[in-house]
């Protein structure tokens, strides 16, 4: 099973939001299998973003942070047909284009899980259904993606 990660995910990660949805966004993080990530290019670009805007980064540490990212996970990237597919979404769904974008890119990467907190949980599109990891009862899904880190030997 592939998971995606919404960028809120990545941005909490990051400390925007505070320390407890820090830690809790780190252990969630640390909980799935690194290998069975993806991470659409559209999630890095709005990190970015958010890391200058909110968190008060400057463009370099910005950079460094979201390569980072780019450099420790696979990626997705945005082609011709996801973009097609996002307006469809867009469309059909009502979603923001920037969240359309990062759905079909998903679903374009054979993601079987979104994690994100934006969206609606529970949404299913092009077999990926938007999972908000944290709600007090965890989705199913998301519970057989996660696998405990083992404790150092």
């Amino acid at each position: 099973m592939k998971v995606a990660f919404d960028t809120n995910i990545l941005a909490y990660a990051e400390g925007i939001n505070g320390v407890a949805r820090q830690r809790e966004a780190n252990t969630l993080i640390q909980s799935i299998p690194r290998q069975i990530v993806i991470l659409p290019v559209q999630t890095l670009g709005e990190l970015f973003s958010v890391l200058v805007r909110k968190g008060g980064r400057t463009i370099d540490v910005a950079r460094i942070d979201v390569l980072r990212w780019a450099d420790g996970y696979a990626l997705t990237d945005t082609s011709r047909p996801v973009v097609v597919a996002a307006l469809d979404l867009m469309s059909s769904h009502k979603l923001s284009i920037w969240d359309s974008m990062i759905l079909a890119a998903s679903a374009a990467a054979s993601c079987r899980l979104l994690l994100s907190e934006d969206m609606q949980d529970g949404f299913t599109w092009s077999g990926v259904t938007v999972v908000n990891p944290f709600v007090n009862v965890p989705n199913a899904l998301l519970a057989a993606a996660q696998i405990s880190p083992s404790p150092p030997p």
